[in-house]
């Protein structure tokens, strides 16, 4: 069956990437459409992207907003949009090439049967497969998927991981409007909730290299955030199981 595919990439000041990772999408078999979303970047992404979009007219798209408005509202957005056209199968994915393009393909074929329907890109299924980190940051990010695993249960190795396929059932089924975080909390908090859901998740092993143009987004509060919002997740779960929504596919 010939699946509709669509790749969300959130962007802000990513001009040294933007450019080298639509061809690179553009070009992998089975039809990937892609869909980025800018957050007002400075440095003229949205506009590569224009550029780009005389090439690949029919499967490059671009929403602009004004301002840095996170990354969990960004996805959010494109799930929205994603859900109004129709896309069978929808990804995230980080701009910088710290995930592989071809990775994508593994990805869908994880859901494409429907045996599962969330396929997560996995640093740390098979081992800590991350190339081009300071190892205070690689214990950080693996001390924190075992930090949410005490926590609240899921039984993910890599929680914080941004590199995902989702079947359009999963965000169909979760209150879009009601998903609270939007840093690494927001990528625990999908995993979460899908899980609590009853959908089907399962790891693919990745090898995540550090980017070597532009500059990391992640700050101390992205941190904060997810720490607090593990134990606010686990606590809600408790007093207010989790629902499908039933309201329509974008609430």
């Amino acid at each position: 069956m010939d699946h509709r595919k669509l790749v969300i990439i959130p962007t802000f000041n990513e001009k040294e990437n933007i450019v080298e990772m639509i061809h690179a999408v553009m070009n992998l078999s089975g039809g990937f459409e892609l869909l980025v979303i800018d957050d007002g970047s400075p440095d003229g992404t949205a506009n590569l992207v224009k550029g780009q979009q005389v090439v690949y007219s029919e499967r490059l798209h671009l929403i602009e907003r004004k301002g840095k408005l996170g990354l969990g509202t960004a996805y959010i957005t494109g799930f929205k949009w994603a859900l109004e056209k129709d896309y069978d199968f929808i990804f995230e994915m980080d701009a910088d090439f710290s995930h592989n393009p071809n990775d994508l393909i593994k990805l869908y074929e994880a859901c494409a049967d429907r045996s599962f329907d969330l396929a997560i890109g996995s640093r740390y299924i098979t081992g800590v497969n991350v190339v081009n980190w300071p190892m205070g940051r690689v214990l950080m990010s693996y001390f924190a998927s075992v930090y949410v695993k005490f926590v609240t249960g899921l039984p993910i190795k890599d929680a914080t991981a941004g590199f995902k396929c989702y079947h359009k059932s999963v965000l169909a089924g979760i209150k879009l409007n009601e998903v609270r975080f939007v840093g690494y909390a927001f990528q625990i908090e999908m995993k979460f909730t899908s899980w609590k859901l009853g959908f089907k998740l399962v790891e693919i092993p990745i090898i995540f290299t550090d980017r070597t143009k532009g500059t990391s987004k992640m700050s101390r509060g992205i941190f904060k955030e997810a720490g607090f919002g593990v134990i606010s997740m686990k606590i809600k779960s408790i007093f207010s199981p989790y629902q499908l929504n039933q309201s329509g596919l974008t609430e």
